[in-house]
């Protein structure tokens, strides 16, 4: 009986560290259950830069997660890619795989459409707009 006991709380304490272990896989969830919505934008305004790779993470994930593009899908300049998310802090990544990358850090209000835009131009490559 005494292992049983042991075993279960073991059982127990490993589905917790991997429950936490998450948003290190994932980066988090874009979308929480409750809380208010709005609208991500990532625009591509650089001249030659395509992006392969866009990872979105929550500011309090341990890591920049997965890549939030489709299998496939490659924002080319003058080209743009859409997300609904919870509102909210957010950590961003956009790159190509095996060349280099960009980081942003964002603050999405509720209910409103977010637009991040790479330019390529400047110490900081991005500008942004609310609406």
């Amino acid at each position: 009986m005494f292992h049983r006991v042991k075993l279960a709380g073991a059982v127990v304490l490993a589905s917790l560290s991997l429950a936490s272990c998450e948003s290190l896989i994932t980066g988090g969830d874009l979308i929480r259950e409750g809380e208010p919505m709005a609208r991500f934008t990532f625009e591509n305004r650089s001249r030659d830069q395509p992006f392969d790779t866009i990872l979105i993470s929550t500011c309090e994930a341990s890591s920049y997660g997965l890549d939030r593009l489709p299998n496939g899908v490659v924002i080319r300049p003058g080209q743009s890619y859409t997300w609904d998310v919870s509102a909210g802090c957010y950590d961003t990544m956009a790159g190509n795989v095996g060349d280099g990358s960009t980081r942003k850090r964002i603050n999405i209000p509720p209910g409103t459409h977010f637009t991040l835009f790479y330019t390529g131009e400047g110490a900081d490559p991005y500008r942004q707009e609310v609406r």
